[in-house]
């Protein structure tokens, strides 16, 4: 059995099923006849298909992105998505997941079928389709043929040259009601619009018969923009005529060949149709003295009817049809009728706009002077200097131990306020905050201390990397906007005993359970860019070097692109689940780093590093949620789909930083996976300058203090907001000021 590549064409509108069916939920997306919708039986139907070693396409418009997500979600299935920037008619679609196919699987067959087609025996349908597969290996274009069980003017029909599977004679037009008994006593089949073929061989039909097509989806293909699961088609499928496959190839070629099946088969185009399934009644209603009747109420809405036969009547919030059944073809007559009369009521009434980039950081900055920075400078500093470790969300302290990196990243967000002109009180924060610092936290070797107690004690004199790379970082911001020369031998003195302990490839231990890892180097990596940043000496470029080569060399895995956290002493991948661990989050702020990098030094292949991180931590973004999720593994599993507020920052100022390097194509996407990774951020803020940290699956927050550890993360991503929006608007540079 040749491998077979199931496509479900997602692409009808279902003008007939109105008011259920609209184009933003067309049919197929609704549950028609039973609890499930169209798409997730044909998804049910078709997916063991898939089992030998082939894979499940999706082929649907953009604006149903989402809708498709979200119930293969439901029912425990994955796919490739093939999204249509917009509708082209079935040759464009089937091109494309053809094209798609062959490129991965070439002597593949591809199983053609509609989205919105009932077909209550799965493993009827099943075996034709493996009947028709071998046909299909050999060359043909097989069709399948379902024998009528009355005439219908509501189908296409094909007429077979023989009893079995054979080559076709004709495809004809849905016909009167008279022409469709006269082709039924001829043996004509209804065309069921299913096509079994393979991949190459519809690949090149269409390039011969239809070339206008076959080179738009080409050059859509090599346009396509990758997310996730989804594969977003360029803007060249728009050229693609509108056409359908019965009109490009299947009236003109010579492997046509339909095989009769007999098991039931509608495809639901009218409500006559979706009353005939015997399953199409949805919601409350009273039917008193009715009989052969289809109601469907949407939730709330009780319909009573009294003394009908044969009649419709289907209920949603802003409109309702009754109608004869016998008459339900006509719907599509009352739908030309509202394009004139009511087009509002064409579709459902649409959601509210996504916040749009520009509008999301103008309020992401109005936040941060008015809120953020306010409350973390008043409640969340006390009066020796320290910086408080937690607020509770209704702003009340709470006594407890303060990490000394927590003091080192609030320095650095107050620093960096000053340097974005914000007027409040920083440089007294900062006086105060690095006076306690040193005060309190250093050892008399210069190091920070790990952990003081509420009361001030030392609680852990172990001196970590990770803390004192923030410390470098705070110094290098404060001496931005001081200018103060001995911060910089402060800060030299803690890297040269750091790099004491360096092994043969630069590599640094750090301190506790996990000594060999990459998340110490990363923000010593940004601690050393920051001083290059403002001047200081030739050897803060040479620790960047270093740890750029033990990152490209040692801790992206090369095979997947993904960057890994813990290792053994040899910096190969630890064993077991720690060696497997990826962190979407950090895969994003290793990708902003190293483009920083890349950028700085004007290093095409850093820069080529920092896409596969980019691409890496994407894979972990949780598209029906919006939100980057907390761990992988390096397979590209999920192991925790938690969320914390850090890593939807990381999401959002890599996207910006690759937006501005390249516009080859990329910039757009970037921009607006920035948009998407703002609207993921505001999820987690609240208006009062404080904010979540932990999202479950669930979508509730873990009821939890805020943790001032998050907003160096958040300040973080401001700046790279105002620096690439600025970039691409400079007119927006006032609006996203902190003055």
């Amino acid at each position: 059995m040749a491998t077979i590549y199931p496509v479900i064409m997602c692409g009808g509108s279902g003008t007939r099923l109105w008011p259920a069916s609209r184009p933003s939920l067309p049919k197929q997306f609704i549950p028609l006849a039973g609890n499930r919708s169209l798409f997730q039986e044909t998804v049910a139907r078709v997916a063991a298909l898939a089992d030998m070693g082939g894979e499940l396409v999706v082929v649907g418009g953009v604006t149903h992105k989402r809708a498709i997500l979200e119930q293969l979600e439901e029912i425990g299935v994955t796919a490739v998505i093939l999204l249509e920037p917009e509708g082209r008619d079935s040759s464009a679609a089937m091109a494309a997941a053809a094209l798609w196919t062959a490129r991965h699987a070439q002597d593949a067959v591809n199983l053609f079928v509609a989205s919105d087609h009932h077909i209550p025996d799965a493993e009827a349908f099943r075996r034709s389709v493996k009947e028709a597969v071998l046909a299909a290996a050999q060359g043909r274009i097989v069709t399948l043929g379902v024998v009528p069980t009355e005439p219908s003017s509501a189908y296409g029909y094909i007429a077979p040259s023989g009893p079995m599977l054979s080559e076709v004679s004709a495809f004809v037009e849905k016909p009167d009601q008279a022409t469709a008994r006269r082709y039924i006593s001829e043996g004509y089949l209804w065309n069921s619009g299913n096509f079994i073929v393979r991949a190459d061989v519809l690949g090149k039909e269409i390039a011969d018969r239809a070339p206008a097509v076959g080179e738009a989806v080409q050059v859509a293909l090599d346009q396509a923009e990758i997310d996730g699961p989804c594969i977003t088609l360029g803007s060249g499928f728009k050229a693609a005529p509108k056409i359908s496959i019965d009109y490009a190839v299947m009236e003109k070629t010579s492997r046509a060949s339909v095989l009769p099946v007999r098991f039931e088969w509608s495809d639901l185009g009218a409500w006559d149709s979706v009353h005939a399934s015997g399953e199409g009644d949805v919601g409350l209603h009273i039917l008193e003295d009715s009989e052969g009747c289809l109601v469907r109420a949407c939730d709330g809405v009780m319909v009573a009817a009294i003394g009908l036969r044969d009649v419709g009547i289907i209920v949603e919030r802003d409109a309702v049809l009754v109608t004869d059944l016998k008459k339900s073809q006509d719907v599509k007559k009352v739908v030309e009728r509202l394009r004139r009369l009511s087009p509002q009521h064409l579709d459902f009434p649409s959601a509210k706009p996504l916040e749009t980039l520009e509008a999301g950081a103008a309020r992401l900055t109005t936040w941060l002077r008015q809120a953020a920075l306010p409350v973390w400078s008043s409640l969340g500093q006390d009066e020796t200097g320290a910086f408080e470790e937690v607020l509770a969300l209704d702003g009340r302290h709470i006594a407890t131990s303060r990490r000394a990196r927590v003091q080192a990243r609030q320095l650095q967000v107050y620093a960096e306020a000053g340097r974005q002109g914000w007027q409040g009180p920083w440089k007294a924060v900062v006086d105060s905050g690095l006076d306690r610092l040193k005060s309190a936290y250093l050892r008399p070797d210069g190091q920070m201390r790990t952990l003081l107690a509420a009361d001030g004690s030392p609680l852990d004199e172990t001196a970590m990397v990770y803390d004192q790379a923030f410390l470098i970082f705070a110094l290098a911001c404060i001496s931005s906007v001081t200018e103060n020369p001995a911060l910089e031998d402060e800060a030299a003195a803690i890297r040269d005993l750091l790099m004491q302990g360096a092994d043969a490839k630069g590599g640094l231990k750090e301190a506790g359970s996990h000594p060999y890892q990459s998340n110490a180097h990363m923000h010593l990596l940004e601690a050393a860019l920051a001083w290059e940043d403002v001047g200081g000496g030739d050897r803060w470029s040479v620790l960047a070097d270093q740890i750029v080569h033990l990152t490209r060399t040692e801790f992206i895995d090369a095979e997947t692109g993904s960057l890994r956290e813990f290792f053994n002493a040899d910096w190969s991948p630890a064993a077991g689940d720690d060696g497997r661990l990826v962190e979407p989050g950090h895969q994003f702020e290793w990708a902003w780093l190293v483009a920083r990098y890349g950028r700085s030094r004007n290093d095409a292949a850093a820069i080529a590093d920092a896409w596969r991180l980019y691409e890496a931590g994407l894979k972990g973004v949780d598209q029906k949620r919006g939100i980057a999720i907390d761990a992988m593994n390096i397979d590209g599993s999920v192991r925790s789909p938690r969320s914390r507020l850090w890593p939807q920052t990381e999401w959002l100022k890599a996207s910006l930083i690759l937006a501005t390097l390249s516009d080859d194509g990329r910039r757009a996407q970037c921009l607006d996976q920035a948009a998407r990774a703002q609207r993921a951020l505001w999820r987690y803020l609240t208006p009062q300058g404080l904010w979540h940290d932990k999202l479950l699956e669930n979508g509730s927050f873990i009821d939890e203090p805020a943790p001032a550890s998050s907003f160096y993360h958040i300040m973080a991503a401001y700046v790279q907001v105002r620096q690439t929006i600025i970039a691409l608007n400079p007119n927006m540079s006032a609006t996203l000021s902190l003055a």
